[in-house]
């Protein structure tokens, strides 16, 4: 059996400078971004590092510890919510809620938005925590149709509770305080945290339960404390990437977070190679960045002199981009590695 070292003083210092490194790194990128893009640039960037957050995370408990979950569409919708309601004002709220308001979400009013976020995580993580108790009694299948109905009844109370959400009209006026600062640090810091988790004992007792869950079972491993540890996890990192998200559209309305958006987050972790965290943030690159550049594709084109309008044309293509990549790539773009790992 390979003996794994301890945290050493001089190992703990070499990390701490990685650190450091990478969010040097991040400020010059953010610095370039914001002098070279265009406003509509900036907004998909802005886009490109929230997303990011809501893949490590959603890799997290789908690729590394092979809990086939569906319901990372509730999480998300329960951190908009709960950051737009905190960060709105008084008088906002009364002018938005026509049918009537709970003198809860008349609470707190014009928080800030650190405070907002963790409040928005927090509420993500305690749901998972309660959902886990019945959810990991079942496995494969099983586990991904209760994931799915949890996400389906969040979004039903949402709609159903006006007094609370303003159902189906959603919310908008929300104070736009997300920028390529605070989206890309936070996206930093999640996927810091997140290779750390993994390359910690947490980490390997994950990717053992998702190699085999039985014999890690018997290995002594408690499958339900590291699955519960890797969800909740992975929820409060939603409910921040989702509080975000409500900041940056400035409105937010339930149908956002329907299936299509499990989908997309599935194609990201999947192109990107499920189980590597690096992989799902190529893989947010390359979908919310290269869906955008593929937009032309929607406008009138000229052709041999002909010019026409092809609806629709920017999803075929894109379609069969990641086709492509899936047939020669059948483990994603990284597979289970990371970046700076070799392949074997």
């Amino acid at each position: 059996m390979t003996k794994i070292s301890p945290l050493t003083p001089s190992t703990a210092k070499t990390t701490l400078s990685l650190h450091i490194i990478l969010y040097f790194i991040m400020f010059i990128i953010i610095v370039l971004c914001e002098y070279l893009l265009s406003d509509y640039g900036i907004f998909i960037a802005n886009q490109i590092f929230i997303y990011s957050i809501l893949a490590v995370s959603y890799n997290l408990i789908n690729g590394v510890t092979g809990q086939l979950s569906l319901g990372p569409n509730g999480f998300v919708a329960v951190g908009a919510y709960i950051t737009a309601i905190m960060l709105l004002s008084e008088e906002d709220k009364i002018d938005m809620f026509q049918l009537g308001i709970s003198n809860v979400v008349l609470w707190v009013n014009n928080s800030p938005l650190i405070p907002a976020l963790v409040i928005s995580g927090a509420v993500a993580a305690f749901l998972a925590f309660l959902l886990a108790i019945p959810v990991f009694r079942v496995r494969g299948d099983y586990l991904a149709i209760v994931t799915l109905g949890f996400g389906l009844i969040i979004k039903i109370i949402i709609e159903q509770e006006r007094t609370l959400t303003n159902g189906a009209t959603g919310l908008d006026n929300i104070p736009h305080y997300t920028n390529l600062y605070w989206s890309g640090f936070l996206a930093l810091i999640a996927t810091i945290f997140i290779l750390q988790v993994v390359y910690s004992k947490y980490g390997r007792a994950m990717k053992a339960i998702r190699d085999d869950e039985d014999a890690a079972l018997a290995m002594g491993i408690d499958v339900f404390k590291i699955k519960m540890y890797a969800f909740c996890t992975s929820a409060f990192m939603q409910g921040v990437g989702g509080g975000l998200l409500a900041t940056l559209l400035s409105s937010i309305v339930v149908k956002d977070y329907s299936f299509e958006f499990i989908f997309k987050l599935l194609i990201i972790i999947v192109l990107g190679g499920l189980g590597s965290t690096t992989g799902a943030i190529i893989g947010t690159i390359i979908v919310i960045g290269g869906g955008e550049w593929l937009r032309f594709l929607d406008e009138d084109l000229s052709f041999i002199g002909i010019e026409a309008s092809y609806p629709g044309l920017r999803m075929v293509v894109f379609s069969l981009v990641l086709l492509f990549v899936m047939i020669f790539a059948r483990e994603g773009i990284m597979g289970k590695r990371e970046i700076w790992e070799k392949r074997r």
